[in-house]
């Protein structure tokens, strides 16, 4: 039940108000308050339930080792190419949730040979994944989404799960103030509460290896490289310009001699 609430928090579909029947105030409200809302994430066919990612054996006979994603969600569209996301119901401790996030590093890092013979992450046999816009060569993104059932506080499990993981997602810093993911996973925290009530596009993801809530695009991506980037992009059409310009001036100061001699 809580794999199908995180879909219909992420999905956000949108009422029809032609087709309600209710009158009553607080329910027109209540559905046009959910059409206003910013948009969820892909449609009902971009989520995948119970995907086994194997870090051993096959597709279709997995071996040991490997992990079994509650959800995959795939929306391009929505700029989440790829996404897998684990719900807890908080009865594990963060030593068995970082135990499962290595059986995803183990998955993420299987090579193996695709229909055209060549060799590639075993993922991308299966999933298509366009590199980030910002340049990383990260793995997928996986995603945390905790329910507040079991005993077990997140408050207190988020906190020691980011640090038995470190390995698998610390970043290298660049100067300028900006971070290389190559080869990391991207591990994101939510709870459940809080994602019903702000949705994909709310303040209510944590990104390991950063202090603050963000949207899940912000959370998943890298704004600050790509920033980065588009400044020395910048940077580099500035100089291309001045670089013509110099050679236009030198080029008709070059006939203005010509026809001084002349």
């Amino acid at each position: 039940m809580a794999v199908n609430e995180t879909v219909i928090a992420l999905l956000r579909s949108k009422p029809d108000m032609a087709k309600l029947t209710d009158d009553l105030p607080h329910v027109r409200a209540a559905a046009q308050a959910a059409v206003d809302a910013p948009d969820g994430i892909g449609t009902i066919a971009s989520y995948f339930t119970e995907i086994p990612l194997p870090a051993t054996g096959t597709w279709n006979t997995p071996g040991r080792g490997g992990a079994q994603a509650d959800l995959v969600l795939t929306a391009p569209q929505g700029q989440v190419p790829l996404l897998f996301i684990e719900v807890d119901n908080c009865h594990e401790g963060a030593e068995e949730l970082a135990d499962k996030m290595g059986k995803y590093a183990r998955f993420l890092r299987r090579k193996m040979k695709d229909i055209d013979g060549k060799e590639r992450p075993m993922w991308r046999t299966r999933w298509t994944a366009p590199a980030a816009s910002s340049g990383d060569k990260a793995h997928p993104p996986v995603l945390l989404v905790f329910n507040r059932i079991g005993d077990r506080n997140p408050n207190n499990t988020v906190p020691r799960l980011i640090d038995l993981t470190r390995r698998l997602w610390a970043c290298q810093r660049q100067h300028g103030g900006h971070h290389h993911y190559d080869g990391k996973i991207s591990i994101i925290a939510t709870g459940l509460r809080n994602l019903r009530e702000h949705g994909p596009a709310g303040p209510a993801f944590l990104r390991s290896g950063r202090d603050h809530m963000q949207p899940l695009r912000e959370a998943i991506g890298n704004p600050r490289r790509e920033a980065a980037n588009a400044r020395a992009w910048e940077e580099t059409r500035r100089a291309q310009r001045e670089y013509k310009a110099q050679v236009r001036r030198a080029a008709e100061e070059a006939g203005g001699e010509e026809v001084s001699r002349a």
